[in-house]
């Protein structure tokens, strides 16, 4: 089976991953930059794709990150992930977010078997789960996603970006400070969900949040 992951509730990422690649990993690319989805992911998917030598026709299903994460970021990628399966006639499932972290936190040789993530939710606030791991096992969500402030945490370690942000407030590991969700594992996550035979998410986003752009209400005519 041969995936196409796409991230961008925070950094803008897609990968390629297969069950026929060494790792799973075909391919994969990432920016640093939370604000620019909509110039960067439809050139690096091209570009992604052509670097491996596959087209639309190749891909088994897409999968798309769904948050949480701030309106604009989510609708660049959940629009560009609905968008090419429709074309490609493929299909679509989402993933949470903060599962991408999840992975890359049990892949470590030192995990807990408890533990947050947390990613910048800006306002002073961060979006984050509760995951419990046990060995030989994917991670297990167990609570969330939330929105809220970092001090109002599980007292657990916590990892990812935005627990980099409030070390005084959570255990935040140092190693993880920065980590933002990332395609490659969401798309190995899903990988071996689906190989598992277990059920995804649709591509409905989870914005935790009213959008700040409001559609105004109806002028008052002047008497």
């Amino acid at each position: 089976m041969l995936i196409l992951a796409i991230d961008t509730s925070a950094v803008a990422s897609a990968a390629l991953v297969s069950d026929d690649a060494l790792e799973g990993v075909v391919g994969n690319f990432s920016t640093e930059d939370t604000r620019s989805h909509a110039e960067v992911l439809a050139p690096g998917i091209e570009r992604l794709l052509a670097d491996a030598g596959v087209t639309g026709a190749d891909i088994d299903a897409i999968v798309v990150g769904v948050g949480p994460g701030p309106f604009t970021g989510l609708r660049s990628g959940i629009a560009t992930a609905r968008t090419l399966a429709f074309v490609w006639n493929t299909p679509l499932h989402g993933m949470m977010s903060l599962d991408a972290v999840a992975l890359e936190v049990a892949e470590a040789t030192d995990a807990p078997a408890e533990f947050l993530v947390a990613t910048d939710a800006r306002r002073k606030e961060v979006y984050w789960a509760r995951y419990t791991l046990a060995a030989g096992q994917l991670p297990k969500l167990t609570d969330g996603p939330h929105v809220g402030f970092a001090a109002d945490l599980p007292d657990l370690p916590a990892y990812g970006a935005g627990a980099g942000l409030y070390p005084d407030d959570v255990r935040a590991d140092p190693d993880f400070s920065t980590e933002q969700p990332d395609a490659l594992y969401l798309g190995q996550f899903a990988l071996a969900r689906l190989e598992s035979g277990e059920e995804l998410l649709d591509s409905t986003p989870l914005y935790l949040r009213e959008s700040d752009a409001q559609v105004p209400g109806p002028r008052k005519r002047a008497l």
